[in-house]
């Protein structure tokens, strides 16, 4: 599946627009996981253990965009962006979107 944050992809025409897909993650730091990074906070610098975790949580929910785009028969996705946000003070959700296209050689 080729995913690109662009409008359209070179070499290439959108056959069929097919709508939007999407992947959500919510994820929580564990108890262990928020004690090492507010020990971090304190002497500044990058927490280490939230950016693990931010990482891979955008790898799901991308890997969950292109599962719902290829339900949707697609071959492509694009203006593919992420938006995040947090829940409460321990959750954070990770949105993968873009439109799902169907894409050939031009």
């Amino acid at each position: 599946m080729l995913v690109a944050t662009t409008d359209s992809v070179a070499g290439h025409r959108v056959k069929a627009t097919l709508g939007q897909a999407f992947g959500v993650v919510v994820r929580s730091r564990g108890l262990g996981g928020n004690i090492m990074a507010s020990l971090r906070s304190l002497v500044g610098g990058e927490i280490v253990e939230y950016t693990q975790m931010l990482e891979e949580a955008r790898r799901h929910a991308l890997d969950r965009m292109i599962q719902n785009a290829t339900a949707m028969g697609a071959n492509a996705v694009l203006e593919m962006r992420f938006d995040s946000s947090e829940l409460g003070q321990s959750m954070s959700e990770i949105v993968a979107y873009g439109t799902a296209v169907l894409i050939e050689e031009a």
